[in-house]
């Protein structure tokens, strides 16, 4: 919970009322939960015009998390999909709740059944950065044979990048720091560039898509290194707004910002069937129980973790 705007330590554990589903919710008893850049962002009410939304002296929502993992305990008398005991994942973006030992959802909202063989702590890493990164894949139209950079290779939103592009037939070139050099390239990128040593914009090399995972690049600096025809897609920046209008009327390389993100239950039974195939797996850098929440998000504020970093809710996060 946290009741007002701060640092990691206005987060705390606090008994609440336990939610009930409605006809058409199922009720999850969560095993595991992530730290994202969006919960740290709400609980320190940044950047500021966005209180204008989630509230402005204090935070309406008060209880973080978007993706999780868990076992149905409850259904509504109108829910057919899913039954007591399913193993299931998702996502529930806006609204939150996931940093909690119980969560309700519409059965026709981002969830679906967990593959057979996937833990909990992992099957809850999935959603957050693929979910966002197909969000900038696809307005993109990566087609099969592409060249793509994924600028930010080894976070949560990159290295869900990296595997969806080379399941969509992509030639992948990653760009990530030394130490998680190995990392993506067992992710199964054809290229790696570790950036402490090699500015990936003035090598002389060229893509077809540049896809910045982290928001720290910029249209202009990628543009010589894109081919003719080619796309820059940021995951944020309010200034990439204005570009994708503008570049969508002149020159041939062109930035493309879908927005808002689209978090839907088709996505999530793709992410879901991509697993069953062995074509992703979620990177998880730590693991923290739900007791040690506030240290799980100064680590994640370092801004040098690997993948995900997973709250364990209950004590069992394996099959």
């Amino acid at each position: 919970m946290h009741d007002r705007y701060g640092p990691p330590d206005v987060l705390r554990i606090e008994d609440v009322e336990p939610p009930v589903p409605k006809d058409d919710e199922v009720l999850i008893r969560v095993h595991a939960t992530t730290v994202s850049r969006t919960d740290c962002a709400l609980r320190a009410g940044e950047p500021f015009f966005s209180r204008f939304i989630t509230g402005v002296r204090r935070p309406r929502q008060r209880v973080l998390g978007s993706d999780f993992a868990g076992e149905v305990t409850e259904v509504g008398m109108g829910v057919r999909e899913f039954t007591p005991g399913d193993r299931v994942f998702g996502i529930k973006p806006w609204k939150f709740g996931a940093h909690a030992e119980l969560i309700c959802m519409h059965e026709r909202a981002a969830l679906a059944d967990m593959p057979v063989g996937v833990a909990f702590d992992e099957a809850a890493a999935v959603c957050d950065g693929a979910l966002l990164a197909l969000n900038c894949l696809r307005p993109g139209k990566l087609r099969s044979g592409q060249s793509v950079l994924v600028y930010g290779a080894s976070g949560s939103i990159g290295t869900a990048g990296v595997q969806l592009a080379k399941a969509l037939g992509a030639n992948v070139t990653a760009v990530c720091n030394t130490a998680n050099l190995e990392v993506v390239r067992s992710l199964g990128a054809d290229a790696v560039i570790d950036y402490t040593q090699d500015d990936f914009t003035k090598n002389g090399r060229s893509y077809d898509i540049i896809f910045d995972a982290v928001g720290k690049h910029s249209f202009a600096a990628c543009k010589s290194s894109l081919n003719p025809g080619g796309r820059y897609l940021p995951t944020d920046g309010l200034r990439n707004m204005a570009l994708a209008v503008w570049t969508d009327r002149i020159g041939d390389r062109k930035v493309i910002f879908d927005l808002p993100p689209k978090f839907m239950k088709r996505d999530v039974v793709f992410m879901r069937d991509l697993m069953a195939a062995g074509k992703y797996r979620a990177v998880v850098d730590r693991r923290y129980p739900l007791e040690q929440v506030v240290e799980a998000t100064k680590y994640v504020e370092m801004h040098e973790k690997l993948g995900n970093v997973v709250l364990t809710v209950t004590a069992e996060t394996s099959t």
